[in-house]
């Protein structure tokens, strides 16, 4: 990465270099100095000393004076770039970035949680830095920027990226034994890839109930295949003894829903033998009720029934192909607030104008070529090959818009 383009790698840099550059200067000059003194002034040739000199006011004031300047230069230039990391510029994005043991979270204004954080190019990024347990530290070296993430409290980094890459994020700060693994990276994308990111309405396959776990870094302590780690394994728990200490005893308990919820809500008060009490619990705020049946369904190998999801049969049957999301114009009408807005419709050779409502997309759905929204052609298929529930969840996420 080119620094020069860099605007906190450069703070940092220069006043690295600026006191380093003094600091090499006064030891290559008081070296020289000694050098010369050491020779000229030795024992076989000056066995006596000679000089009559009780005191120098030139000298005196000139070796105060001088380290006075060069330290207060020191304190202003490293000052004035300080500064300069903390005011962020007007145009900055935000995200917030939540640490806890031994993961990270990144969470977008519109609510997308990644474990890896994507920013567009030379884009200014705020980062709201969050603790939900201990001292962690967010360490990013390549922009030269370290903060402190304390519980309770809220601090922020920026950074501005001027080149596309991989860069790693590192928590700088001892956080327990699964420190040197919590790891992740800042994904740095071009405007188009990022656009593309940020728009796209890709759904996991995945279970909702894998999905929280992932978020929440959970698989960084408990694996999912039986393998050893700083928790225990979460691999095929239904049904299985486990001893806990719970109260000073050791008592063996069947692993069931009632269990695991009680583990995640409060996980120091049944603690799994053989292991540290370590693992943060997670209230509604961090885990809501929804979301840990499912985590509990997912872990006991339940399948649950999920109703058809809207977004992802919208990708899986072509829609977003000709109808955008962003309120760009395309073949088709856009989605971009579809459910707050009227539309000109061409029926039986006149022209109507109507109110986007359930019935409307359900007709739209079902038989689009009866009523043409004007200015388009009639190419879209009829979608009457998916279900009633199918058809119902499309109509839901569409009326989000």
């Amino acid at each position: 990465m080119n620094q020069l383009n860099n605007p906190t790698a450069q703070a940092v840099d220069n006043v690295l270099i600026y006191i380093f550059g003094f600091s090499l200067l006064l030891l290559l000059g008081i070296t020289v100095v000694t050098i010369y003194f050491v020779v000229k002034y030795r024992r076989s040739k000056c066995p006596e000393p000679t000089s009559q000199v009780e005191g120098s006011w030139l000298l005196e004031t000139i070796w105060t004076v001088l380290p006075i300047i060069i330290v207060m230069t020191m304190f202003w230039y490293g000052w004035s770039n300080y500064v300069g990391l903390r005011e962020i510029p007007a145009d900055a994005m935000e995200v917030k970035a939540t640490a806890r043991m031994w993961s990270w979270q990144f969470e977008y204004p519109d609510g997308r949680k990644e474990t890896k954080l994507y920013v567009p190019v030379n884009k200014p990024v705020k980062v709201l830095l969050y603790s939900t347990d201990v001292l962690h530290s967010f360490f990013v070296p390549a922009f030269r920027i370290k903060r402190d993430t304390v519980p309770n409290m809220e601090s922020y980094v920026w950074f501005q990226a001027p080149e596309t890459g991989s860069y790693d994020i590192f928590c700088a700060e001892y956080c327990g034994v699964g420190h040197a693994d919590m790891t992740t990276s800042v994904e740095v994308l071009s405007e188009e890839d990022y656009a593309q990111w940020a728009s796209s309405a890709t759904v996991s396959a995945d279970p909702r109930g894998l999905i929280v776990l992932n978020e929440q870094g959970c698989i960084g302590c408990h694996s999912l295949d039986g393998t050893e780690n700083i928790g225990p394994s979460l691999f095929e728990l239904a049904g299985n003894p486990r001893e806990i200490e719970k109260d000073g005893k050791t008592i063996e308990i069947i692993i069931d829903e009632a269990y695991l919820q009680r583990a995640i809500r409060d996980p120091d008060a049944e603690i799994t033998k053989g292991f540290d009490p370590m693992m943060p619990a997670y209230d509604e705020e961090a885990i809501n009720n929804e979301d840990l049946q499912a985590v509990v369904d997912y872990l006991l190998g339940k399948v649950a029934e999920e109703e058809p999801d809207g977004d992802r049969l919208m990708v899986e049957n072509g829609c977003i192909g000709c109808h955008s999301l962003d309120g760009s114009e395309s073949i088709a009408p856009t989605f971009k607030g579809i459910g707050q807005r009227e539309v000109t419709i061409e029926r039986d050779g006149q022209s109507v104008t109507i109110k986007v409502d359930a019935e409307y997309l359900r007709r739209a759905l079902l038989d689009p070529n009866a009523e043409i929204v004007k200015g388009f052609a009639p190419m879209m298929p009829a979608a009457d090959y998916l279900s009633a529930e199918e058809i119902d969840a499309i109509i839901k996420r569409l009326l989000q818009e």
